[in-house]
């Protein structure tokens, strides 16, 4: 995958999970993941690089938590605009 994106999944008409998706190359696995901020869970594949964000309560997280994660773990940064489904959820 090239570009970023954000998936958001909701219950009841109201955001129950999101997952931002990172550039990763094809057949990219989760080997683990690490709670980098609060309710921001990062993957990473077998070799270390970030390839998603977890976030199983996004109504309680910030975008900009989420941007300041991706700087801790030197992921590719992600235009807040893509995040804006979040506050709009």
């Amino acid at each position: 995958m090239k570009q970023a994106y954000l998936e958001v999944t909701f219950q009841k008409g109201r955001p129950f999970a999101a997952y931002l998706h990172l550039p990763h190359s094809a057949g990219a696995r989760v080997e683990r993941t690490v709670e980098v901020r609060r309710g921001v869970f990062v993957d990473f594949d077998a070799g270390g690089k970030a390839i998603g964000v977890e976030l199983p309560a996004p109504a309680h997280v910030e975008p900009e938590d989420i941007l300041a994660a991706l700087v801790e773990v030197e992921a590719e940064p992600v235009d807040l605009r893509e995040l804006a489904p979040l506050r709009a959820a």
